[in-house]
């Protein structure tokens, strides 16, 4: 399994910028992800299942709580080796 994942703070408009792009690269077919110094590319195919989950996290003592929204996108392609299931990378 390959794995990317990047993590920044941003203000709710970057935030939304970023959703915005993410979702008009999807409508375009081909999703793409910045991290350490590299880009990995994806091009999802249908169905696509939108799995969207809200949390909040918060023990006796906090002076705050944790709240997230996660939203994963999930969909299967046809692979039978490794180099066609790995993320296109550059």
């Amino acid at each position: 399994m390959t794995e990317v994942e990047t993590e920044r703070q941003a203000t709710a408009g970057e935030a939304a910028a970023e959703l915005r792009q993410l979702a008009d690269e999807l409508e375009e077919g081909t999703l793409s992800l910045d991290a350490d110094g590299r880009t990995v590319t994806l091009e999802p195919v249908e169905p696509i299942t939108l799995k969207r989950e809200a949390e909040s996290d918060w023990s006796e003592g906090d002076t705050e709580a944790k709240q997230s929204v996660e939203l994963e996108l999930v969909w299967r392609r046809p692979a039978t080796t490794a180099e066609e299931a790995a993320l296109g990378e550059r």
